[in-house]
């Protein structure tokens, strides 16, 4: 267990993975799934693109990704089998994009390469101009699960990416003093992991990511496995956070609604293997709150993404929706 742990919190901060993959990596490969037809961008892909986050920000992409293909290889038989195909996804600075799609379509896998953990057979990915062969500082990735050190305090914790780095003491307990703020922990700084929800846990976990200020956060469904009420305030502090840093973020969800809430821009996956069928943009006003949900354009939002997830799994739905 303590290997696991260990290998996970080295991808979160860049460090040498040790041979171990997380869940749905090498050895786990995607469901078969139909994706249907590509449908081509409608209308709604073609909305202005939102104002940068200050004047200083940088003209390169936080994220480029073009003719991406991952395959997975049987141990046994030897057959391949393709994930990801011909992928081209670029992220500005500041961005938040979700990416959705079926069970089993690529989006974990695609986050994994952009993440250096899994080598693609073609393709390129760069970050803030740099071709990412490996993990590296320029990424943080925040998993489903928190993977705290048990024997770390909360604050321990937050600064365990800083002490890898050799960041001095002082400096890293001072950085992580602001996370601590930041995800509204203050008063269980100095608690341990088994004494807190799993929604305090997963806290920790974002603030531990955003503490090495990464020009790239990675989400693989962080909210995953809490309840519902916790998800959901997760949700929002995930937004004032965001709302507070404008970090770039790449995130993968299952869930349509929070992919809308959170994001400027929802990128659909088609069934395996992964393709993008739409790129949406989401033109809900900033800074944004839960209170989102309650208005006619996000939900005429989620019934246009669904629909066309729906449309690719069956390719007999009859969906349309105008603006």
């Amino acid at each position: 267990m303590t290997n696991v742990l260990t290998n996970t919190l080295a991808f979160d901060f860049g460090g040498t993975p040790f041979g171990v993959a997380p869940p749905g990596v090498a050895g786990h490969p995607p469901k078969a799934d139909d994706g249907g037809a590509p449908l081509r961008e409608g209308p709604w892909g073609a909305t202005p693109a939102p104002e940068p986050v200050s004047a200083a920000a940088p003209t390169r992409p936080t994220l480029e990704v073009k003719g991406l293909v991952i395959t997975y290889q049987n141990q046994k038989t030897g057959e391949l089998t393709e994930a990801v195909s011909g992928v081209d996804l670029t992220i500005g600075h500041g961005e938040f994009v979700t990416v959705v799609g079926l069970s089993g379509c690529g989006k974990t896998s695609f986050l994994n390469a952009v993440a250096g953990l899994i080598k693609p057979v073609a393709g390129s990915i760069a970050v803030a101009g740099k071709t990412v062969t490996k993990p590296g500082p320029d990424r943080a990735v925040v998993f489903q699960k928190a993977t705290l050190l048990p024997w770390r305090t909360v604050l321990g914790n937050i600064t365990y990416g800083l002490d890898l780095r050799g960041v001095p003491r002082k400096e890293a307990r001072l950085r992580a003093e602001k996370y601590v703020d930041l995800v509204q922990l203050r008063g269980f700084e100095h608690f341990y992991p088994g004494a807190l929800s799993g929604g305090m846990q997963q806290r920790v976990n974002l603030a531990r990511a955003l503490v090495t200020d990464p020009h790239l956060l990675l989400l693989d469904e962080p909210f995953a496995a809490l309840d519902a009420i916790t998800r959901e305030n997760m949700q929002a502090e995930l937004l004032n956070i965001w709302n507070l840093t404008r970090k770039t973020v790449l995130m993968v969800t299952h869930q349509i609604d929070e992919a809308v809430l959170l994001s400027d821009r929802v990128v659909v996956f088609s069934g395996r293997p992964g393709r993008i069928l739409a790129e949406i943009r989401i033109n809900l006003p900033r800074p944004r709150t839960a209170d989102a949900k309650y208005c006619s354009d996000f939900d005429l939002l989620t019934k246009k993404i669904c629909g066309i997830i729906q449309h690719s799994a069956s390719k007999k739905a009859t969906w349309s929706y105008e603006i």
